[in-house]
């Protein structure tokens, strides 16, 4: 049985009488003023705060509209090119991660699931790393992302070949796999990281791991973005044989979903999303596995609609934390991908003790 079942046809009440495209397109504006509303409150905040009105007509002078021209050149730079650039690499790899999540939830039918599963953020870790302590980051600005998104994208490769028998993997085996791989990743990495010859690497490394958006600029959003964008896009196009792999493998599969082949393409969609979003961000643990689930109880378990609401819901919720991360320490910052963890983690115990009641009813 899945475990979605009893949920299925159960919709929130506020949604229950609306069609699928009115939910969609409700949920989506929603979610959309929120993200615009967390924009605009972590552009306006930091070391020298902005008026949220001046911001606005920064933002609106930035695309190109005749305002804000009597407003300091000091606070358009702060927005523009210091501020605005993080912000929104902040929102397209919380839309990655989360999305991910979610695609990964409905494959394995599990809403403990995350993107973290098949080796993804343990791959590019591994890459990540290696460049750092070789020295090759130092390069060029591409070799990093390159690195460490080869590395998430080749584990999930990896992971799929080794339980793949005579063309036919399934979820168990995958996991499996996933774990083994991830284990054997992460100790290669920490023998990388005690054997680094240079103290400022080691940091460089550890703090790459731990996840940040720190200096982060208009380069990096221009790389992450594309593979972020057409990923989402496909994934959006499986909203429907998502729905019907929540039913089982074999109801999917007699309604005419090409189950392996399906599996495969949204396995490689979702960890695509993931290695850019690690590429650029490093390690941001919990993201995947908290929005998707919590926006579910609101939305409901429809794909059509959970996917476009995780992908928003994870710009949200990253550019909050991120925000919060560069305030609750100033002048120092806190690494974004320990406050997702500090979050994250009691809510990964609360839904495991949850399944635990659940199970014992």
């Amino acid at each position: 049985m899945s475990v979605f079942s009893g949920a299925r046809s159960e919709t929130p009440f506020l949604l229950a009488h609306q069609t699928v495209a009115q939910r969609r397109r409700n949920v989506c504006a929603v979610l959309g003023v929120l993200l615009l509303g967390s924009i605009i409150l972590s552009a306006a905040n930091g070391p020298a705060n902005i008026a949220y009105g001046d911001v606005v007509r920064l933002l609106l002078h930035g695309v190109g509209l005749p305002v804000g021209l009597d407003l300091p050149q000091s606070s358009y730079v702060i927005v523009t090119t210091i501020r605005l650039p993080r912000i929104l690499i902040g929102a397209v790899v919380g839309a990655a991660l989360a999305c991910s999540g979610a695609t990964m939830q409905g494959v394995f039918r599990n809403p403990l699931a995350d993107p973290g599963l098949l080796g993804v953020t343990a791959g590019g870790g591994f890459g990540a790393v290696l460049v750092i302590v070789t020295g090759l980051a130092t390069l060029n600005l591409w070799v990093l992302p390159a690195a460490a998104f080869a590395g998430a994208f080749g584990t999930t490769i990896l992971v799929y070949a080794l339980s793949t028998v005579r063309g036919q993997s399934d979820t168990t085996t995958l996991i499996l796999a996933g774990v083994a791989v991830s284990a054997l990743l992460g100790a290669l990495t920490t023998i990388l990281i005690l054997f680094a010859r240079s103290y400022l690497a080691i940091q460089e490394a550890l703090s790459w791991l731990f996840g940040g958006l720190q200096g982060r600029g208009w380069d990096h959003l221009i790389i992450a973005t594309p593979p972020v964008l057409a990923a989402l896009l496909v994934t959006f196009a499986y909203s429907r044989d998502l729905n019907l792999l929540l039913s089982g493998e074999e109801t999917a599969q007699a309604l005419g979903v090409n189950v392996p082949r399906t599996r495969l393409i949204l396995l490689l969609l979702s960890s695509l999303m993931t290695g850019a979003a690690v590429s650029i961000a490093g390690g941001i643990a919990f993201v995947g596995l908290m929005i998707p689930h919590a926006l579910r109880l609101v939305v409901g378990p429809d794909y059509r609609v959970l996917l476009p609401a995780s992908a928003l819901g994870g710009a949200v919720f990253l550019v909050l934390t991120d925000t919060v991360s560069r305030l609750i320490l100033q002048p120092e910052e806190l690494q974004v991908g320990i406050l997702t963890a500090l979050i994250g983690a009691p809510f990964f115990l609360f839904l495991l003790w949850q399944r635990r009641q659940t199970v014992m009813l």
